[in-house]
């Protein structure tokens, strides 16, 4: 699973991707985050949309957005990278709404399929999955603040973070979907990602940027062990 960011690096996304896929080989799978948050009306990134407007204004904003649709909807927050894997021919994609994930490779559709859409990112996600498969995470010139791997963490610490209502677009424009799910942060993945022990970690540097590959289920377990020990749930908006 992988979160890059190619910018200063003279690299296109595609060179980026058949090289990770070269890596891999003809057995390994290429996955990428593919969120959708502007598909909301809650998120940062709805907010930003829609901050120069009206209230009239939003509201036909509101009513004019296009539902998901995994084949088709962009997901421009997530990077270059993200965005090619996902228009690659033959990629697959998860169904949620606004936490997808894409991929390449053989195990693709085994490791995304049966995206629950009231679960973003914990046990009936596409995550869950990967944490079983021990898949390897990279950074790639981005900070552990990006970490989507760490929001299973969430999921499995003690207390359990509160539940939020969440609505998105599904189906046809105008059909808002409301449902529950976690109140998901990644305010403290950097701090928490620094504390992991140097031994879960390779760490490298490219174009000027830190690289940083590690296994995803020791990771997991020691950044769910974090959370439940620090994290303070009155600190979270």
């Amino acid at each position: 699973m992988v979160h890059a960011s190619l910018s200063g690096t003279g690299l296109s996304p595609t060179q980026v991707r058949d090289a990770l896929l070269d890596a891999l080989g003809p057995r390994g799978t290429l996955v990428v985050p593919a969120f959708t948050p502007e598909n909301s009306d809650s998120s940062r990134a709805h907010r930003a949309l829609v901050a120069h407007l009206s209230a009239a204004e939003a509201d036909q904003f509101r009513a004019s957005m296009p539902p998901f649709e995994p084949d088709a909807t962009p997901c421009p927050t997530m990077g270059a990278l993200a965005e090619c894997v996902r228009t690659t021919p033959g990629a697959v994609r998860s169904d949620h709404p606004q936490t997808s994930l894409a991929a390449i490779g053989p195990r693709a559709a085994e490791l995304l399929a049966g995206h629950d859409l009231r679960c973003h990112l914990g046990e009936r996600s596409p995550l869950a999955r990967l944490y079983e498969a021990d898949a390897q995470v990279l950074l790639l010139r981005v900070g552990f603040e990006v970490c989507s791997a760490f929001h299973l963490a969430e999921y499995r610490m003690t207390p359990r973070p509160p539940r939020r209502l969440y609505r998105c677009v599904v189906g046809d424009k105008g059909n808002w979907f409301s449902y529950e799910d976690l109140t998901l942060y990644d305010g403290d993945f950097a701090e928490v990602g620094a504390r992991l022990p140097d031994e879960l970690l390779v760490r490298r540097e490219w174009s000027g940027e830190p690289v940083t590959l590690f296994g995803m289920r020791a990771a997991v377990d020691d950044v769910s062990d974090q959370l439940s020990r620090y994290r303070l749930r009155n600190d979270v908006k």
